[in-house]
């Protein structure tokens, strides 16, 4: 089982906005590993820290502390789950966390914790095959070269030729869909 402690400082804060992320419907988590010899001498270096970040965009006061009183009980059920490593997670709560259930929140911390945590060198995704890299590459190509109008595919040579001879020109004013003179004029 882990000790968990609160993240307090806003320097802390900033320093596992920096590491990896993991978004959920109900909250974001942001971490990074700490170095056991950067924290000094003390014993608590070893301790997994979480912090709370709840905007007032979430909701009024009582909601916000009332997600971060949900969000807490659920770092407290899972504690015996989460990895013992010197370690800083932010959790980032949005409003669908005042609704979900308790069971939701905390799978989505049993799933955030170990993904934030992960050393940088380790990827979940695995690595796509040259044929795969290749077909998209295609795809990517074809639609770019649909997206492009055609230059000179016009019927009338009359209209290639004058757009080439205008490039700077404005734009031709259309009447907007009700059939009458676009907004503005």
């Amino acid at each position: 089982m882990s000790t968990i402690e609160r993240l307090r400082r806003r320097p802390d804060f900033l320093a596992a906005a920096e590491g990896r992320r993991f978004h959920t419907d109900r909250m974001t988590g942001q971490g990074r590993l700490r170095e056991p010899a950067a924290a000094g001498p003390d014993a608590s270096c070893a301790n997994l820290r979480i912090g709370f970040t709840i905007t007032k965009r979430v909701g009024h006061a009582t909601e916000r502390n009332r997600i971060r009183r949900r969000l807490r009980a659920a770092v407290a059920a899972v504690a015996a789950d989460l990895p013992a490593v010197p370690a800083d997670i932010v959790l980032i709560a949005r409003r669908p966390a005042l609704q979900a259930s308790f069971e939701a929140l905390k799978d989505d911390l049993r799933r955030a914790v170990p993904a934030v945590l992960r050393p940088r060198g380790a990827e979940a995704r695995p690595r796509r095959s040259a044929k795969a890299d290749a077909g998209r590459a295609d795809a990517s190509t074809a639609v770019t070269s649909r997206a492009d109008p055609p230059a000179a595919s016009s019927a009338n040579p009359e209209d290639s030729s004058r757009r080439d001879a205008e490039p700077s020109a404005a734009p031709r004013s259309l009447p907007n869909t009700c059939g009458g003179v676009p907004d503005g004029q």
